[in-house]
C-alpha cells in the first residue's frame, strides 16, 4: 500500500493534492510520502519480530537526508557503498556502529574515514581489499571489523544489470575460494572477522533465490566454526522487489518466513539491507507536458523530465506506470513519453497506452522513490530537481531545486587560458 490515491479524479499524496505542490514548487519534482516510508520500514522490520536482527536501509536507493533521518529515528541502521554515503548517514543521525560498508571499490581515504568513525563492519569483496583494510587499520592503530562478501553463484532471476550473486558478476568472492579467504583474514593482526555477507541481486520477486543462497551460507557458517572462525553477523543483503507493473513479489512477512524457515536456530545476528522495497513505491516524479507531436507513424508526448532525472527506463528498459495528476476521462492513445534531452534514449515510456493529454497537463511517474533522484545528473546542464516530503496535510521541500549558478560552483577557468 502507498498513499498516492485519487480523490474526485485528482491525485493526492496523503492529504495534499499533487497539483497544489506543483503550483508552489514547479516541475519536474520528486514527491515522497512520509506515511508510506514509515509504513514500509515498519512492515519490513516487524516481519522479523523476535529475530535478532538489524535492518540497514540501503542508502544507494535514496540518500535524501529527510528519508535517511526518518529511518534512523525508527531504529534502523544504514548500508553504505561510499564515503559520501557515510557522511550523509552520520549527518542524518545514524550511530556509526549501525553502519555497514559494502561495495567492490572502496578507496583508501574512504576506508580510513570508516575506521576512524568506528562503523559496525566492512563487507570485504576481494583479497586485495582485505590486505588494504588490514594495512590501514594497522596504521590507524585500529582493529577493522570485517565480513567477507561471498558470491554463492545463485541466479536471482532478475535483470542482468542488477544481478550480483553469480560468478560472472564483479561482486564478492566465489564460494569455492571463500573458506581460504576467511582463513587468511583470521590470521591478519589488524582484522577482526565478525561476519559473513551475501547479496544476490535487486528487484527479486521470488523467495527461492534467497533460500538457495541462505542454505549455502548456513553450511559455510558451520564449516567456519569448525575452523574456529565464529560468525557473529550474517548479512543477507537486500534485493526484495516491488510492483512496478504486473510483478507479484513476496511481501515482507512471506520473505521473513522463508528466511526464518531456513536459518532455524543458527546463532547469528541477521543484517538486512532493504532499499527499493522501502522507498520505491513511496515516491513519484511529477512532470509537465510541454508539447505533443505526431510523425504519422508515432505519437510523442514531450515532457519536462528527462533521462537525466529518471534514468531507469533508459538504463534498464524499466517500466514505471504513468498517470494523469488530474483524470480527465479522455480517450487513450498510444505514445512515446519523452524528455528534452538530445538523445534518442531519452524516454520515460515507449508505446504506452495513456490518457490523451494537452499542453500543460501534469503526469505522475509512479514508483520513483528508489533509484530516481539519486541516479540523476546535470547532463545537458539541466538543473537537478526539487524533492518534497508530504506528511498528512503538510509538505516541505526536502531538497531545493538547483539554480543556474549551482551548475558552475567549484569550476575554475585556468589562468593559462
Amino acid at each position: 500500500m502507498n498513499h498516492f490515491i485519487y480523490r474526485d479524479k485528482e491525485l493526492y499524496c496523503e492529504n495534499v493534492p499533487v497539483r497544489n505542490i506543483v503550483q508552489k514548487i514547479g516541475t519536474p519534482l520528486y514527491i515522497y510520502s512520509h506515511a508510506t516510508l514509515k509504513r514500509h520500514f515498519k512492515a519490513f522490520n516487524d516481519a522479523f519480530k523476535g529475530v535478532n536482527k538489524l535492518v540497514c536501509f540501503s542508502a544507494k536507493a535514496n540518500t535524501n537526508l529527510a528519508i535517511l533521518s526518518l529511518f534512523s529515528k525508527l531504529g534502523g541502521g544504514l548500508d553504505i557503498v561510499s564515503g559520501g554515503e557515510l557522511y550523509r548517514g552520520l549527518k542524518a543521525g545514524y550511530a556509526s556502529n549501525k553502519i555497514v560498508y559494502s561495495g567492490v571499490g572502496k578507496r583508501i581515504d574512504e576506508i580510513d574515514y570508516a575506521l576512524k568513525m568506528g562503523i559496525l563492519m566492512f563487507n570485504v569483496e576481494s583479497m586485495e581489499e582485505l590486505e588494504i583494510v588490514d594495512q590501514r587499520a594497522g596504521l590507524l592503530k585500529k582493529k577493522a571489523p570485517v565480513a567477507i562478501r561471498v558470491n554463492p553463484d545463485v541466479d536471482p532471476k532478475t535483470h542482468p544489470y542488477i544481478s550480483t550473486g553469480m560468478k560472472k558478476n564483479k561482486f564478492g568472492i566465489n564460494i569455492e575460494a571463500a573458506m581460504e579467504a576467511y582463513k587468511v583474514a583470521a590470521k591478519l593482526k589488524n582484522i577482526k572477522v565478525i561476519g559473513l555477507d551475501c547479496h544476490i541481486g535487486s528487484q527479486i520477486t521470488q523467495t527461492g533465490p534467497f533460500k538457495d543462497a541462505l542454505y549455502i551460507l548456513k553450511t559455510m557458517i558451520k564449516d567456519l566454526a569448525a575452523c574456529k572462525i565464529n560468525i557473529k553477523y550474517l548479512d543477507l543483503g537486500g534485493g526484495l522487489g516491488i510492483t512496478y507493473n504486473d510483478e507479484e513479489p513476496p511481501d515482507p512477512v512471506e520473505y521473513a518466513n522463508a528466511i526464518k524457515e531456513v536459518i532455524g536456530d543458527t546463532k547469528v545476528k541477521l543484517i538486512f539491507e532493504p532499499g527499493r522495497v522501502i522507498v520505491g513505491n513511496a515516491g513519484i516524479l511529477v512532470t509537465k507536458v510541454l508539447y505533443r507531436k505526431s510523425t504519422g507513424v508515432k505519437e510523442f508526448i514531450i515532457v519536462d523530465a528527462g533521462m537525466n532525472d529518471l534514468v531507469r527506463p533508459t538504463l534498464y528498459e524499466a517500466f514505471h506506470a504513468i498517470k494523469p495528476v488530474v483524470d480527465s476521462d479522455n480517450e487513450e492513445i498510444k505514445a512515446d513519453i519523452v524528455g528534452p534531452i538530445c538523445e534518442s534514449g531519452d524516454f520515460l515510456a515507449l508505446d504506452r497506452n495513456i490518457q490523451k493529454v494537452e499542453q500543460g497537463d501534469l503526469l505522475a511517474v509512479m514508483s520513483s522513490g528508489a533509484y530516481g533522484f539519486v541516479m540523476s545528473s546535470n547532463y545537458c546542464s539541466r538543473l537537478k530537481l526539487a524533492e518534497v516530503m508530504v506528511n498528512g496535510d503538510k509538505f516541505q521541500v526536502a531538497r531545493k531545486r538547483q539554480k543556474y549558478e549551482d551548475l558552475t560552483r567549484g569550476e575554475i577557468i585556468p589562468d593559462f587560458l
